[in-house]
């Protein structure tokens, strides 16, 4: 899965973009939940532990 995949599939389950990426990073917030979490936004694969790394910060598994 890349950055733009991640960001979409965070996206279609209630995550909104926020204000407050460093660089390269983007910020996304679930408002009902209130989980808060951080993707890299490069070409290449994001690596397995760090996929896990997001959906766990963001409380999808």
């Amino acid at each position: 899965m890349n950055s733009k995949e991640m960001i979409q599939f965070l996206k279609r389950n209630g995550f909104v973009e926020i204000k407050g990426g460093k660089g390269s990073h983007r910020r996304l917030k679930n408002f009902a939940t209130s989980k808060v979490t951080e993707v890299p936004c490069h070409s290449k694969e994001l690596g397995k532990i760090l996929e896990k790394v997001i959906l766990k910060e963001a409380g999808l598994k």
